[in-house]
């Protein structure tokens, strides 16, 4: 179904949405700075609700672009590589005797998500199969990424040695540049025994995100997390030959 409006103004649309979503990550970094953490993962979580919105509205309103898919991946970058890797710093190890080795964890996911995304463009104009995502993607890389601050917010705890949760954040990174399949939600088809299952758990996640958000974030992780290995062994059947 397309909607019926003036090119200009389809064109406009998406890339109105994209600019929101710089916005919200860049309100992220500012309510950071100003020491309202809570607050500026919201926004954070804003800004990964309108990039998913950005894509859907291009297609339907017919007005997918090469200009509006370029301001994506840039929004794409600042918002979840540059601002996650602020907030790790700051919220993990700034002031603290292992600041050097935070600084390094967070500049490797600012480097791994630029490489992630510059893979996805390449992947996007020479037309390889979108039916998966080789590595996990940008949006997935930030929440992953931003998984201790979670627990800590949660009161579940951060891993008890800096280095732990370290080599957590590095792998999460090595995890985005990786050649591992990992699920594309946009091409998943779910028989119809299953719907009402998927949407009882989708409104059940909702309900956690406006009630306990850290807590669940954390169970979505670890979720996702799960699903890596099976989706692997999926792809890697299916690509086997006869």
């Amino acid at each position: 179904m397309k909607l019926n409006l003036p090119l200009a103004l389809r064109r406009v649309i998406p890339s109105l949405v994209t600019m929101g979503a710089l916005g919200a990550g860049m309100n992220a970094l500012r309510l950071d700075i100003e020491g309202e953490l809570e607050r500026a993962l919201s926004f954070l979580l804003l800004a990964m609700v309108l990039d998913a919105l950005d894509g859907k509205m291009a297609r339907l309103l017919d007005a997918v672009s090469d200009f509006g898919a370029e301001l994506d991946t840039l929004s794409d970058f600042f918002n979840f590589g540059v601002v996650p890797g602020i907030l790790i710093y700051n919220n993990l190890y700034a002031d603290t005797e292992y600041a050097s080795i935070g600084w390094i964890a967070s500049l490797i996911i600012v480097v791994c998500c630029a490489l992630r995304l510059a893979r996805f463009n390449v992947a996007r104009k020479t037309g390889e199969s979108d039916d998966f995502f080789v590595g996990i993607p940008a949006p997935a890389l930030a929440c992953l990424a931003l998984m201790p601050i979670f627990m800590q917010l949660s009161a579940l705890g951060t891993p008890t040695h800096p280095f732990v949760r370290t080599v957590y954040i590095v792998g999460v990174g090595l995890l985005a540049i990786s050649t591992i399949p990992t699920i594309s939600i946009k091409y998943v088809s779910l028989r119809s025994s299953m719907l009402i299952p998927v949407a009882l758990v989708g409104i059940i996640g909702v309900y956690g995100l406006i009630t306990n958000p850290w807590p669940t974030l954390v169970v979505a992780n670890c979720l996702y997390l799960a699903t890596l290995p099976f989706f692997y062994l999926k792809q890697a059947r299916q690509s086997k030959p006869a």
